[in-house]
């Protein structure tokens, strides 16, 4: 399974791809689409076409996208919303699977605590992926966590499907 997790944002958009094979994982790229100027449409536009160039490039076989957290600001929030929408189309019209996790079953999954600060989260993507440093931007980190998280869960789902056939359930 190769999983493309993206960590939404207008401004900067974190991607990270990892191969999961017999449990292991590998990361495969990271890095971030950023975009520039004032006006939102030309924005979100950009991140639109980068982002299918990162999915014709890698060939993603499942996507996970962070959803959205409740934020203090409405501005960010919505700015944010708009960028999500923008992310969910592009991996629908590239026909990539879906799945969204919130900030806390991500950090659950990576660090075993659901109220894991930043840095426990990037130091665990990093010894998972057996990375020397952790990955650059936080943004990069942050959607490498979220395909670690898809991949782990995907997992778990397959063996207790395999666990229950073997019961005759």
């Amino acid at each position: 399974m190769l999983v493309l997790g993206i960590d939404p944002g207008t401004a900067i958009t974190g991607y990270g791809i990892v191969r999961c094979e017999g449990g292991a994982l590998e990361a495969v790229a990271f890095g971030v689409i950023r975009t520039s100027g004032d006006a939102l449409p030309p924005r979100l536009h950009q991140l639109y076409r980068e982002l299918l160039g990162v999915i014709a490039t890698h060939h993603p076989t499942e996507s996970s996208v962070e959803e959205l957290f409740f934020a203090r600001n409405a501005r960010t929030a919505l700015s944010v919303g708009h960028a999500r929408g923008v992310i969910l189309l592009a991996l629908a019209e590239a026909h990539v699977p879906t799945y969204e996790y919130t900030p806390m079953q991500v950090k659950q999954a990576i660090t075993g605590y659901g109220l894991a600060d930043k840095a426990q989260v990037q130091q665990m993507v990093r010894i998972l992926l057996g990375l020397e440093t952790i990955p650059k931007p936080d943004d990069a980190a942050d959607a490498l966590a979220i395909a670690i998280c898809h991949a782990n869960s995907q997992s778990w789902t397959a063996r207790l499907a395999v666990g229950q056939q073997g019961r005759g359930m």
